[in-house]
């Protein structure tokens, strides 16, 4: 396979080498589909007189949603409406990846379509300066749907040795890792870093300090690249939250968040509130942190593996056992930022951040 992999990679370079016209471009629109976690892709041609800057040099487009989850076969078109545009690294030049959100037929947002709603909020609290960074963890399987680097008919030793680590039998799927950290940079995404995590085959990227709506834009275009990048590896990527049952570890998108009021001297008081709401709130963020309402989470969340119960809500310093934590730095210095750590890795970045505001900001 991955002779293969190598092979026909060499072969598409021959064709992606040939020149391209200067005033043609591939855009490739990019969507979230029915699902609430899924992403599709198509690309178009478009017709320009100089390097695409602005989403308004980009159409609208549609494509069959009766495929997607997202509209009956009767009436199947759904618009794609360009929303954020990244350098394309797969295909370079002045080519681009188009992210979009969802709009039926009688341009209505779709019901995976976050975006919107999440946008509006965003921008009724500009003044506050919301900064967001998510922990994205994932994991990889080989092509039979079994966690890669994984002996086929057992299991690798237990965890501890990995999270971190360097070496052929502590980590699995460096290449990967490497290769999708340097297609984000190239992209503009705001990728802070990235690390091997504590079961083998599981990683991590970090996304931020992103401020508003731009979090869930950037979020959902680095697992785009994840997924793409591992498909030329001929790997598969999981974010689903518990992909191995038993004594392993599972799989969130700790979210780590913050207002112009807690980042600045005395802030501490500031998080400390917004602690408060969330304690009373607990149900309705985990509802609304997996795509499922919470299913997800709940084979994730169990108090154990780092993580805290899905029944409780608990608040600590440097506590990864905790709902929420506050950084022990952030304690000593009096101002800073506190650590979501329910969401699951499959959430919907624009539903977090959104409800994260309507709770801590708005006081809904």
């Amino acid at each position: 396979m991955a002779e293969m992999n190598t092979r026909n990679r060499t072969l598409l370079n021959e064709y992606l080498n040939l020149d391209q016209p200067d005033d043609l471009i591939q855009a490739m629109y990019i969507w979230i589909d029915g699902s609430g976690e899924g992403l599709r892709c198509k690309t178009r041609t478009v017709t320009v007189s100089h390097d695409v800057k602005s989403l308004d040099d980009l159409p609208i487009w549609n494509f069959d949603g009766s495929s997607t989850g997202q509209a009956e076969g009767s009436n199947s078109d759904v618009y794609l409406y360009p929303v954020a545009m990244f350098r394309d690294p797969f295909r370079r030049g002045k080519n681009k990846l188009v992210l979009c959100e969802t709009y039926k037929y009688n341009k209505q947002p779709t019901e995976s379509n976050k975006r919107k709603t999440c946008k509006a909020v965003m921008e009724q609290v500009k003044g506050h300066v919301p900064w967001f960074g998510i922990e994205q963890e994932y994991t990889l399987l080989d092509i039979d749907g079994h966690p890669y680097g994984w002996p086929k008919n057992g299991y690798p030793g237990p965890q501890g040795p990995y999270y971190c680590g360097v070496g052929a039998n502590k980590v699995y799927g460096r290449e990967v890792m490497e290769a999708h950290y340097r297609a984000c940079l190239y992209a503009g995404v705001k990728i802070a870093g990235t690390n091997a995590e504590v079961m083998p085959a599981q990683g991590e990227f970090q996304v931020g300090p992103c401020e508003g709506i731009d979090m869930g834009d950037h979020l959902w275009i680095a697992r785009f690249l994840l997924h793409r990048v591992a498909e030329d590896f001929g790997i598969i990527v999981t974010f689903d939250p518990k992909p191995m049952p038993g004594d392993w570890n599972g799989a969130g998108a700790h979210t780590n968040f913050s207002t112009k009021e807690m980042r600045d001297a005395g802030g501490l008081k500031v998080i400390e509130a917004a602690i408060q709401k969330l304690s009373t709130k607990h149900k309705e963020h985990i509802c609304a942190y997996d795509p499922n309402g919470g299913s997800d989470n709940a084979r994730r969340l169990t108090g154990f593996h780092e993580t805290s119960s899905i029944h409780d809500f608990s608040a600590g310093v440097a506590n990864r056992g905790a709902s929420i934590r506050i950084p022990r730095q952030v304690g000593e210095d009096g101002c800073g930022y506190f650590e979501d750590r329910r969401p699951s890795s499959n959430c919907d970045p624009y539903s977090v951040t959104e409800i994260l505001i309507r709770t801590c900001v708005l006081g809904e």
